[in-house]
């Protein structure tokens, strides 16, 4: 009664309130902490399992780059050589000597993209050459004969590739006049000398923007060698002549000196023309040729041709 008139009930049940909502707050507290530390755990026990998965992937990357590589390394060629002269003629001889029972021998001409040279145009291509079809039966075979081994090929083909049938002979080569895709199973391996050697009759034509040489070849020299000579302007001098009007100057030199080529190859008329020279200038001359190859050649005009020849007329043998 003492309270009620004091004023104290009201203050008392409201402190009970405030302890009843204190205690709940309290409740929901220690809850939500509990809450959190599970959330913590979880959280770590996630981590964890994270970097365990982490460290599962970057062994089994590991494991897989070291089988790359051991493919890479078994799948590397066992040697090349460059093959000119008496070498080539040597190794040739070799191969030839090979005799096998009836079909016991792969020869394949694997061009599975046609080949081009820098300048964009049909590279090493014999005369009598027909259009490349986009299924290589050749390609096929090939597979067969050397299984994994055949992916060595990406790299070397267009490539003519021997095999027999046990294994003693794995090679490919890669011909400077490469006849179109072929496969054929023999008792001896097909080794045209016309796609290695320059036949007789054969021109070849050195051709640079200030330098023109064409010969024949007879008896596997080079022959009746014509050169030209234009005197065609290198670089741009300060003072003189704009640069505009100095690339103007020189575009017209090097016309007139193509002019002066094609002159030369008309008077000749060769029947079959290998095109070597700058890539710049091998189209431009715009003659019908058996093949185009970019290469690196100075000095004189003759001393020029001949490097150039013979460069072309290197084969790359290839060990699979």
């Amino acid at each position: 009664m003492l309270d009620s008139l004091l004023g104290r009930a009201e203050l008392k049940a409201r402190i009970e309130e405030l302890e009843e909502e204190k205690r709940h707050l309290e409740r929901r507290l220690d809850a939500e902490s509990d809450r959190r530390a599970e959330a913590v755990t979880a959280r770590q026990e996630a981590e964890e399992r994270v970097n365990r998965l982490e460290d599962r992937i970057a062994d089994l990357e590991g494991r897989l780059d070291a089988e790359r590589d051991d493919r890479e390394v078994s799948l590397a060629p066992r040697g090349t050589d460059d093959l000119r002269g008496d070498r080539l003629d040597e190794v040739l001889a070799r191969l030839r000597s090979l005799s096998t029972e009836s079909e016991g021998a792969l020869t394949a001409m694997v061009d599975p993209t046609e080949p081009r040279d820098d300048g964009g145009n049909a590279a090493r291509r014999s005369p009598d050459s027909a259009a490349s079809s986009d299924h290589d039966p050749a390609t096929d075979a090939v597979a067969d004969a050397l299984g994994d081994r055949a992916a060595i090929l990406d790299d070397v083909a267009p490539a003519l590739v021997c095999v027999d049938d046990a294994g003693l002979v794995s090679v490919a080569l890669a011909p400077p006049l490469a006849p179109d895709p072929f496969v054929e199973w023999g008792d001896s391996f097909r080794l045209d000398p016309d796609w290695f050697r320059p036949p007789d009759g054969l021109s070849v034509a050195l051709v640079r923007s200030d330098l023109f040489a064409v010969g024949r070849y007879d008896g596997g020299s080079l022959v009746d060698v014509e050169t030209v000579e234009t005197d065609v302007k290198g670089r741009h001098s300060k003072g003189g002549f704009s640069q505009a009007r100095f690339e103007r100057r020189r575009e017209e030199q090097v016309a007139d000196h193509l002019d002066d080529c094609r002159a030369v190859l008309d008077a000749r008329d060769p029947d079959r023309l290998v095109l070597l020279g700058e890539r710049t200038v091998l189209d431009d001359l715009d003659r019908e040729a058996v093949a185009r190859a970019a290469v690196d050649a100075s000095g004189d005009p003759e001393a020029a041709l001949a490097d150039a020849a013979d460069s072309f007329f290197t084969t790359r043998l290839t060990l699979l």
